[in-house]
């Protein structure tokens, strides 16, 4: 399977209060996020499947921070922009519109978050593919 960077586009049609692991628990507005992270081990892109997996409730298991969104009820995976064999992460996330969350899914860089939002999902969704073509 390729790997690469991806970047999930989830809805969340309602302000929603989610607990975020460690990071606590964080009140959602209502609109469209983009969490960015990369999928260079053994299974490549398979980990954005199981992001698909856990939004579509046939997994339970949270391993990383976005797994809190996509697994959350009120959240909607819609999806996805993918650059294949580009390490490339943080270039994106740093390209993409701010986050609501400090440190979401960025604990083990230098970024402010790799969680994005806007409140319109066209917005979102262009700037990510900006992103990932430009990096």
């Amino acid at each position: 399977m390729p790997s690469g960077t991806y970047t999930l586009l989830l809805e969340l049609p309602v302000e929603t209060s989610i607990a975020v692991g460690a990071l606590g628990d964080h009140d959602l507005s209502a609109g469209y996020y983009a969490y960015t992270g990369s999928a260079f081990g053994a299974g490549g892109f398979s980990r954005v499947d199981r992001h698909y997996e856990l939004a579509a409730g046939e997994r339970d298991t949270r391993h990383w921070h976005v797994d809190y969104l996509v697994g959350h009820p009120e959240a909607r995976l819609v999806g996805d922009v993918r650059t294949i064999d580009a390490d490339i992460e943080c270039a994106v996330a740093r390209a993409l519109p701010d986050g609501p969350v400090a440190g979401f899914g960025a604990s083990d860089c230098d970024c402010e978050s790799h969680l994005a939002y806007a409140p319109e999902r066209a917005t979102l969704e262009r700037a990510a593919r900006e992103a990932h073509d430009s990096a």
